[in-house]
């Protein structure tokens, strides 16, 4: 693979920025989640409390981001970003004056998480929903994608580890600062952007009726419906897990802050692998499969993981946990988003939202109160054993899918039109094109 193939999306400027100042934002949050699920429980050795500050952060996009999916579609979306990032450079800062206010943080700290989900349910959709304004040529879009989940994944790669040599060093109110700090990168970056196409906004009908018409256009067609609840599942299961990540760290491996960020950035150096094979990919064909592949080996890396009492053994197995986490959520996005008209793209791109973090603060209190009963190894067994039957039932749809999505490929020209009726299950399909 070159690097013009990795990097076609670059092209854009807008793009460019985004993808800076998104970087440099996302090590400060993910050494913030670090160093939060560390104080805490370092502070009351519960997991059930691990679960319940990530059903507070990611609760509010479990219900709100329908009705953020249709703002999505009608405000200007590159201002309201500007609001959602603002907002959360505001709670990260609270963060910081209430650790070093001391006290009883455990409440005031969910209280907190409660108010940045409240952010990220309007964030997340928005911020999907841009990159068509960002990347306007449709050819760069999966790329776009891709890279946006390799910066993801990096910065989830550097700031884990850089979030254990922090606390070790200064404490974890040290990484609450720097989170703070960060999101003057992403501020800057949506600033200097310049020359955004004009998008005609949907304004007709109440909310109401523009959440239906997005809700009944997205699961009336079985491709997308189908990766939507698939989604849903593994960021149930995914969450479950990751939650238990410091039971895992502190009580099974024998270790501290720094073998947490171990465990999280072998996992990021697995999904950035992800994200860079789909980078290099020059179709959407075949991402179907690959989307099997994952759910299934998700499951099985998770039953790995639950039997390691060794970090050597259990570093390689979060790789591949990375991988195949990353490979799903990001095929799973390029395909919505290709599929999806663009006056509805931000009411789907809700429903993907939801999919993958509204379900997790399910996920986090179902995980953290299930090891409190069973044990986190035995929690995470089963976990995985629902992604493996999960990847089941989605392969033994795929004929289904295969007959609606062949006639679409023709009429797009990503497949040519012989009398052939075998094809890929593939559901990456250009804008406008359906079929119901």
């Amino acid at each position: 693979m070159s690097v013009v193939s990795l990097g076609r999306a670059l092209v854009h400027r807008n793009y460019r920025l985004f993808l800076l100042g998104q970087g440099i934002s996302l090590i400060g949050t993910w050494m913030q989640q670090v160093a939060l699920a560390w104080l805490l429980y370092r502070l009351t050795g519960s997991p059930a409390l691990l679960g319940m500050i990530s059903f507070a952060s990611q609760i509010p996009s479990l219900i709100l981001s329908p009705l953020a999916g249709v703002a999505a579609d009608r405000w200007n979306r590159h201002r309201a970003l500007f609001v959602t990032q603002g907002l959360s450079m505001i709670q990260s800062v609270l963060v910081v004056v209430v650790v070093y206010s001391g006290g009883d943080l455990v409440w005031k700290l969910v209280g907190l998480g409660f108010m940045l989900g409240l952010i990220n349910a309007f964030d997340m959709p928005l911020r999907q929903s841009f990159l068509t304004e960002m990347v306007p040529d449709r050819q760069h879009l999966p790329n776009a994608i891709a890279l946006n989940s390799s910066i993801v994944n990096g910065a989830r790669l550097i700031g884990p580890s850089l979030a254990g040599l922090v606390i070790t060093a200064w404490g974890e109110s040290v990484c609450f600062l720097l989170n703070a700090v960060s999101y003057v990168a992403v501020l800057a970056a949506l600033w200097g952007m310049r020359d955004l196409p004009v998008r005609v906004t949907t304004q007709h009908g109440s909310a109401i009726e523009g959440l239906k018409e997005g809700m009944a256009y997205a699961f009336r067609f079985a491709p997308l419906r189908v990766l939507l609840m698939l989604l849903a599942v593994m960021s149930f299961m995914a969450m479950s897990t990751s939650v238990l990540i410091p039971v895992f760290a502190k009580d099974l491996l024998r270790g501290d802050a720094h073998t947490q960020g171990f465990l999280m950035g072998s996992s990021g150096i697995g999904a950035l692998a992800a994200a860079l094979y789909l980078a290099s990919r020059k179709s959407v064909l075949g991402l179907g499969r690959a989307i099997l592949f994952a759910a299934f080996f998700y499951g099985v890396s998770l039953i790995a993981f639950s039997y390691s009492i060794q970090l050597i053994y259990s570093l390689p197995i979060m790789m591949v946990s990375g991988f195949c986490m990353m490979l799903l959520m990001a095929s799973t996005n390029t395909l919505i988003q290709t599929i999806t008209e663009e006056d509805k793209r931000g009411r789907v791109m809700s429903l993907y939202a939801m999919a993958f973090t509204g379900v997790a603060p399910l996920g986090s209190l179902f995980g953290g109160t299930l090891a409190a009963q069973i044990g986190a190894p035995a929690t995470v067994r089963l976990c995985g054993a629902i992604c493996i039957a999960a990847s089941f039932s989605y392969g033994v749809q795929l004929p289904r899918l295969r007959s609606l999505v062949r006639p679409i490929y023709e009429a797009a020209g990503i497949l040519p039109k012989p009398v052939s009726t075998t094809a890929s299950i593939e559901t990456g399909l250009p804008t406008g094109v359906h079929q119901h």
